[in-house]
């Protein structure tokens, strides 16, 4: 396949490389410590559209193709991860449902907020007894006359904190199998009844804040049922629609940072000098930094091969779980390989290395575990 990208998606690249090195880079370990991105950076990824990628044009977005998207995932992710995390659930599973499934009045109303950063959206799925089970969410939602009453609680949502729009599953009743019924919703930060609960204490993606969300009583207009009453009971199937586009994206994260800590791994290899001659001279070096290309080169052609088809019309469940699973678990080898090549500094907070060991460690577990990807890939090749 070609990848030789269009001029507009290459002033896009080469648009984020100069963000990331001016902008976000000089400032990824004072977000680390800070635990939070700074409102002047927030503001700039407003100016440059950064809240609207995937949005149409006509809603006030960029509109961008699958793979332009996706690259300027695997820019943004050179850098803190947080960085990236902020946009990415505006820009998917937070508000792509809408899109997807959403009447034309909701569209209109919600996605020109999203797409210029007035207001940032995220996705509540993850429960408790909730999380590779996504059917198995608890949280309810009854009909009341005029308006929906949800209760229950959300945890593990990224940007809780600062959303202002939340794509929310809820169950609302029960299939003849007796399988839940599930109906995704619009809920407004500020709705009776909704709150913000405890934030989380994670091991990366500091910048990142992780909350829960509580519904107690909380009021719902009908009209905020994505899609409308023909969509009542459809939640589920929006959800995985919604998936498989987010695979895509954090394969494009996990691309990103390993290309990044190799980035780090030649430099260190060429200046760190041991037994009178740079570490790259060494064959277990040179090895692994090799390993580390090869594997790299593949994740890329997976990676784009799969948002090429996706941009065709192609239906991509089994190519996007496995871009995400080879990406994700290679970015984990290549961060481990990297902490080896760096030594003991490499396991000092004063090189990034560690945190990128400990934020990549994520893109295996959150948008489908490696397991669940497995799952998806294998019921596919087995189906009749």
């Amino acid at each position: 396949m070609d990848f030789n990208m269009p001029e507009d998606v290459e002033i896009m690249r080469t648009t984020i490389k100069k963000f990331v090195e001016k902008d976000l880079e000089p400032i990824s370990q004072q977000v680390e410590e800070e635990a939070r991105i700074p409102d002047e950076i927030v503001q700039k990824m407003r100016d440059l559209g950064l809240f609207g990628l995937a949005i149409p044009e006509k809603y006030g977005g960029l509109g961008l193709s699958t793979i332009a998207e996706i690259i300027v995932y695997e820019e943004i992710t050179k850098t803190n991860a947080c960085f990236r995390s902020r946009i990415g659930t505006s820009n998917g599973i937070g508000s792509i449902g809408i899109y997807y499934d959403g009447t034309e009045e909701q569209k209109k109303k919600y996605l020109p907020r999203v797409a210029s950063g007035e207001w940032s959206a995220a996705f509540a799925l993850s429960e408790p007894e909730a999380g590779s089970d996504a059917a198995n969410i608890k949280t309810t939602a009854e009909l009341d006359g005029d308006h929906w009453v949800l209760n229950g609680m959300k945890h593990f949502i990224t940007n809780g904190d600062c959303a202002h729009l939340f794509t929310t599953l809820a169950v609302t009743g029960k299939k003849e199998s007796g399988r839940s019924e599930i109906t995704a919703f619009i809920i407004e930060k500020g709705m009776p009844g909704f709150s913000i609960g405890k934030k989380e204490k994670k091991m990366g993606l500091k910048g990142s804040e992780t909350t829960q969300l509580l519904f107690d009583d909380c009021i719902i207009p009908k009209e905020n049922v994505i899609g409308g009453d023909a969509m009542i009971g459809q939640g589920f199937k929006t959800a995985m629609r919604v998936l498989d586009k987010g695979r895509l994206t954090m394969g494009a994260c996990a691309l990103g940072a390993s290309q990044k800590l190799l980035d780090m791994c030649v430099d260190y290899a060429k200046q760190r000098v041991q037994f009178g001659k740079p570490i790259g001279q060494f064959q277990m070096i040179q090895a692994m930094l090799a390993d580390m290309a090869t594997e790299i080169y593949a994740g890329r052609q997976m990676l784009y091969h799969a948002a090429c088809m996706r941009d065709e019309g192609r239906k991509i469940t089994r190519e996007a779980s496995m871009a995400k699973l080879f990406c994700t678990e290679m970015a984990s080898r290549i961060a481990d390989k990297a902490i080896q090549i760096h030594g003991g500094m490499g396991y000092m907070k004063e090189l990034p290395v560690e945190m990128f060991y400990r934020d990549v460690r994520l893109y295996r577990i959150y948008e489908g575990t490696s397991e669940i990807q497995r799952m998806i890939i294998a019921r596919d090749l087995l189906k009749d």
